[in-house]
């Protein structure tokens, strides 16, 4: 059992410490937070505390990082599409539609049980449905996203994501035409109180995100943009986009009912860049946009 401590700052008070623990390390969510303080794997002066706990100054917060349980996931063999694989890494370029990792209503078919019957060494640390997973894309959004084959491999990769050195792009297609050729959108992003499957920008128990963006090519009534990620949160361009007035096409959580033909919102994950964990080389992959929505881009240069 890993142990982790820390000591609460003036600055940090009565931060909600389901809240506060998720700035401490980008792969944990609030969620599974909530579940190792409801476990009693984290205590305050000695104390089990309950998620809504406000810290105060010189507060002694435990976490007790329970070991991984064994993994029941299946293996499945898949077809993957790895753009690259070391002893530390794997690149890989996942199709629109495939689920990274487990959960209630996909167990199976998802990138995970793929990668289990690809490799037997990723990294645990991610616990029992989340192998080696440092990062993910949404089922409906295609592009690459890295993988880790072990914990040190892991940590770096993360702490990559946390201090924003990782090169992430992508492509989407969106509703509108943008007038401004690029733009910054600076907008923190927390669970929709109204729909809690859904995100949205709030200032209530939200977190900072920042999303470039630069016009690619305009049509009639739709925009093919190019997205920087600077920070990771749930559905960021998704939410952002829909926030900023041009929302994805083909989104069925954020956009419009009536948009262009594609299963799932236009938007890949096109470029990946990150330091390699144990090498220290500048690593860049670029996989192409799928055919679903180079069809729709060449349906709206044609309808122009």
């Amino acid at each position: 059992m890993e142990r982790f401590e820390w000591v609460i700052t003036d600055e940090q008070e009565n931060e909600r410490i389901d809240k506060l623990l998720t700035t401490f390390d980008e792969s944990w969510s609030r969620t599974q937070i909530q579940q190792w303080i409801k476990d009693g794997h984290v205590t305050v002066n000695e104390k089990k505390v309950k998620s809504n706990y406000k810290c105060q100054p010189n507060d002694t917060i435990v976490l007790l990082l329970p070991e991984p349980e064994v993994l029941e996931v299946e293996p499945e063999e898949m077809d993957l599409d790895i753009v690259y694989e070391d002893e530390d890494v794997i690149v890989v370029n996942k199709p629109r539609g495939m689920v990274v990792h487990p959960a209630p209503g996909h167990y199976s078919g998802t990138l995970v049980n793929g990668l289990m019957a690809h490799c037997k060494d990723l990294s645990g640390i991610n616990g029992v449905i989340r192998p080696g997973i440092v990062h993910r894309i949404d089922k409906d959004t295609s592009g690459l996203l890295m993988v880790a084959k072990n914990d040190v491999a892991h940590e770096s990769l993360v702490q990559q994501l946390k201090d924003k050195t990782t090169k992430r792009l992508y492509q989407a297609i969106v509703h509108g035409v943008i007038e401004h050729n690029q733009g910054t959108i600076d907008a923190p992003i927390g669970r929709d109180k109204q729909d809690r499957q859904s995100m949205t920008v709030t200032d209530e128990s939200s977190r900072d995100a920042v999303t470039h963006f630069t016009v690619l090519e305009r049509y009639r009534n739709y925009c093919y943009v190019q997205c920087q990620l600077e920070t990771g949160r749930t559905h960021q361009i998704r939410v952002h986009m829909k926030y900023i007035g041009f929302p994805i096409a083909g989104d069925p959580k954020y956009g419009p009912k009536k948009t262009l033909p594609i299963d799932g919102q236009a938007l890949h994950a096109q470029v990946l860049g990150f330091t390699h964990p144990r090498t220290k080389e500048e690593m860049l992959f670029e996989a192409p946009v799928p055919e679903d929505m180079t069809s729709l881009l060449d349906f709206l240069r044609k309808s122009d």
